[in-house]
């Protein structure tokens, strides 16, 4: 991928390496490290939202403190984030060409755990969006994990992490996030479910796009680029990764889509470049 040499947006914020301390999820009865290593693994065999469990069991505590202390980044470190920094960059000049009003997001970095609108996370429950206070997060140690863990390496994966979650900012934007939302409490949890792997089909979609009309203003990608999206899409459907933690697979409990479905509607965005075409709540087409 080309982004070296590139605008770097200014709306990111680094919290690397500010720990937690006092309270919280490593003191006065919080759940502990531990105990968040645990939740995230029942929630990828219970094919559950990490986030929703953390939530449930009431890991942020209200005591909690914080240490900002000065944090000496290293030359790898500092590269991580320009480059995050120029894919969010892109992301900006794409989403203010097809949505005058679009608003910016900001992409909060973060080490281990981190504090957002949506509650206490830790880095295992992988990058998120939340939509109240409309930043993305990401410990950048998930890209190792796609690298080593889910053989999907590469700076267009990586780009592809980030373009999917401002895929979600883009649905919120639009109303839709809200509508899905609205209906948790009217459905069981499997049509819940159905309705969760349709929204997170759209996000890849509007990633697809993005990647459509970057390449088309700044000629980000170079040969094999889009193979890496692609196997990044794949590495993380819900099939796929239900059969690594457990050995089987059970659809009901999907909640992002296989990897099929991830790696088809990635690339029907990019072919097309058409917004209009990412209805993934009124086709049959998944």
């Amino acid at each position: 991928m080309r982004w070296t040499g590139r605008r770097q947006s200014s709306n990111v914020e680094d919290r690397r390496g500010r720990g937690i301390g006092g309270g919280g999820m490593l003191g006065k009865g919080g759940l502990g490290l531990g105990g968040i290593v645990i939740i995230v693994v029942i929630s990828l065999i219970l094919g559950k939202n990490p986030l929703t469990l953390l939530q449930q069991t009431n890991v942020a505590s209200e005591d909690y403190t914080t240490t900002d202390q000065p944090v000496q980044l290293s030359p790898e470190e500092e590269e991580q984030k320009e480059f995050v920094s120029t894919v969010l960059a892109d992301t900006e000049d794409v989403w203010h060409k097809l949505m005058p009003d679009y608003r910016d997001p900001v992409l909060v970095l973060f080490t281990s755990q981190v504090e957002s609108a949506c509650g206490m996370a830790s880095a295992a429950s992988g990058p998120f969006y939340c939509s109240p206070d409309e930043k993305l997060y990401i410990d950048l140690s998930f890209y190792d994990e796609l690298k080593n863990r889910f053989e999907a390496p590469g700076d267009f994966a990586q780009a592809y992490v980030i373009a999917h979650e401002v895929g979600h900012h883009v649905q919120h934007l639009l109303g839709i996030t809200d509508r899905v939302h609205a209906q948790r409490e009217q459905l069981s949890e499997e049509e819940y479910n159905k309705l969760s792997v349709r929204l997170e089909l759209q996000a890849d979609f509007l990633a697809g796009v993005w990647a459509h009309h970057a390449d088309k203003l700044q000629n980000i990608l170079e040969p094999g680029d889009l193979e890496e999206a692609l196997q990044a899409a794949s590495a993380i459907g819900d099939d796929r990764l239900q059969m690594q933690a457990r050995g089987y697979v059970v659809p009901d409990s999907f909640t992002h889509g296989t990897s099929e479905q991830r790696v088809h509607w990635f690339k029907k965005g990019f072919e097309t470049g058409d917004i209009k075409q990412g209805d993934t709540f009124n086709t049959t087409d998944l």
